[in-house]
């Protein structure tokens, strides 16, 4: 059996739901993973979905910002999401459906952590950085046994690697590509055995990214981006996922959001 799991960072939910439903129709995921869906609970464009066949949502979210929800063609055998560092942000949601055997997915939204990378002096540098010491200790026992098979995607706010940003030396010193939270991300997943789905299928001496600023007034001829988010594959699933694809062309629709889909096809 394969599925086709794709993540996103859509950057509120209902005044994007037209992108979303067109992502829908084109790219056929039974699975999408959102984040940052700005949308309180009760107030989720349900209905547009299930129209396209996914009939099955699970949210968690407030009003104005942050959110994580997963819609999905497959039926939910349980759903839940964690709270971390105390704070009820809405930044987590996770399913598990029946692929053969069940398969647990998860949709994270790491905070941003703002513009100083320097936790004493910004609370949200150092909320950032709790959050990641709390994934790295919490997600490894989420796995109920060594066969579990599990599935974290997400917009994780932090571009590890050296060519998963435009520019390496100038961002050394910018939040998401600091060393302090790049050591975090891989303390995260070195903790469960973590495998980086789409760095698995393009050689990290590549460009990739799935984040392009607002800001540029070209963002393709700039092409100043950083690859944010991620789909990561528990140990079980080693060797499983066959192909993934991020969705360049998706930051050139109209009024998009500044992330990008990726997605990831995997024989369950």
């Amino acid at each position: 059996m394969k599925i086709k799991v794709a993540t996103w960072n859509i950057n509120s939910v209902r005044l994007r739901q037209d992108l979303v439903g067109r992502f829908l129709q084109d790219y056929q995921p039974d699975i999408l993973c959102l984040q940052e869906t700005k949308c309180p609970e009760g107030q989720f464009p349900a209905k547009t979905f299930a129209a396209q066949g996914y009939h099955h949502i699970a949210e968690r979210g407030q009003s104005g910002y942050h959110g994580s929800a997963i819609i999905s063609k497959l039926p939910f055998t349980s759903r839940s999401s964690k709270q971390f560092c105390g704070k009820d942000d809405a930044r987590h949601v996770q399913v598990t459906v029946s692929a053969g055997k069940p398969l647990t997915i998860h949709s994270f939204y790491v905070p941003a952590g703002g513009d100083v990378p320097d936790p004493r002096v910004n609370e949200k540098f150092a909320h950032k950085l709790q959050f990641l010491d709390e994934m790295a200790g919490w997600l490894p026992t989420d796995q109920t046994t060594d066969a579990a098979r599990v599935i974290v995607t997400g917009d994780l706010n932090i571009a590890p690697l050296e060519n998963d940003v435009w520019s390496h030396r100038q961002l050394l010193k910018v939040v998401s590509h600091t060393p302090v939270e790049v050591e975090r991300l891989n303390k995260v997943q070195s903790a469960g055995g973590w495998i980086d789905a789409v760095r698995a299928h393009v050689p990290a001496d590549q460009k990739l990214y799935t984040w392009w600023s607002y800001r540029a007034k070209d963002w393709s001829q700039a092409d100043k981006g950083r690859r944010l988010d991620h789909i990561w594959l528990n140990p079980a699933l080693s060797g499983c996922c066959t192909r993934t694809e991020v969705l360049r062309e998706a930051r050139g629709w109209e009024r998009p959001s500044d992330h990008v889909p990726v997605i990831a096809e995997i024989d369950v």
